[in-house]
């Protein structure tokens, strides 16, 4: 293995670090730092002053980065001068969250990988590489399965009096949101897409309850309809998924996973300790 590691997990809130030396690990937390949301300079200021700074002397001999929106090219070569400026001595590998998920849960086999978090996407992977891999059309257009989609038909049920008085009475009592307010964080404030994954929640906690059943089925067999079932390697090879939907709903999973005749595999929350293994060999 290489002498002294540090792996990203990259989201567009949250950014997960893990460094390894000689079997000792440090692991933290900093925000997100995705592109697509903050400028360079911002992502610079943000490693300057949680990951240098937390690491104070420690510099890996190889750097590991996994993020969400590195699919595009400009980004990912952004994010790699980035890192070679904050790490000039580190040999930088800079990829996105899909193969980073794939490395974690598949290892060097051959597998089919989702992602089911604030947003989806799944892929088939040859063990080395990414192969088939339906673009993501975002939270407006697609990401079926995902914490938004989910939380958008949260919403979509109180806002429409689909709810009965019990579960209605129960959300706004767990958000204290008008409709007025709601409308504002999904049309008017940044980062909609984890505002209404924010409603996600209230499904976990009122499992048992035939409309919250409805909405999380519903949800997950559009994932598995529209997308999953597209990638004709289900039938051959295991299929991974990751992300806090994968693991909340695990139970749907498996169902929806036999009702279409695949295999499931691994369903882990999150890909960090997955990753270790991939690199710590």
């Amino acid at each position: 293995m290489t002498s002294s590691i540090l792996i990203a997990d990259n989201g567009g809130t949250k950014c997960e670090w893990c460094f390894v030396d000689n079997g000792k690990t440090k692991k933290f937390n900093t925000a997100g730092l995705s592109l697509y949301f903050l400028t360079a300079n911002q992502v610079e200021d943000i490693i300057e002053k949680e990951v240098i700074n937390r690491l104070k002397h420690l510099r890996p001999a190889h750097l590991f980065f996994y993020g969400t929106g590195l699919g595009n090219k400009n980004n990912m070569l952004t994010m790699k001068i980035i890192l070679g400026k904050k790490f000039p001595k580190t040999i930088i590998s800079a990829d996105t969250d899909m193969l980073g998920a794939a490395r974690a849960l598949s290892g060097s086999k051959k597998g089919n990988i989702c992602i089911l978090g604030t947003g989806s996407n799944c892929c088939y992977y040859d063990g080395q590489k990414v192969k088939t891999n339906y673009p993501g059309l975002g939270y407006v257009l697609g990401d079926e399965g995902s914490g938004a989609y989910m939380g958008r038909k949260v919403v979509q049920h109180y806002l429409y009096n689909i709810f009965d008085e019990a579960l209605k009475e129960s959300f706004y009592s767990t958000f204290e949101l008008t409709k007025e307010e709601i409308l504002d964080g999904v049309y008017k404030k940044q980062k909609p897409n984890y505002f209404l994954a924010g409603f996600a929640s209230f499904l976990l906690t009122h499992r048992g309850h035939y409309l919250i059943e409805n909405i999380i089925e519903d949800a997950l067999n559009d994932f598995f309809l529209l997308h999953l079932s597209r990638l004709k390697e289900t039938q051959k090879y295991p299929t991974h998924f990751t992300g806090s939907v994968s693991y909340f709903f695990r139970d749907k999973i498996k169902e929806l996973c036999n009702n279409y005749g695949m295999h499931m595999g691994k369903i882990s929350q999150k890909p960090m300790s997955g990753l270790l293994a991939f690199h710590n060999k």
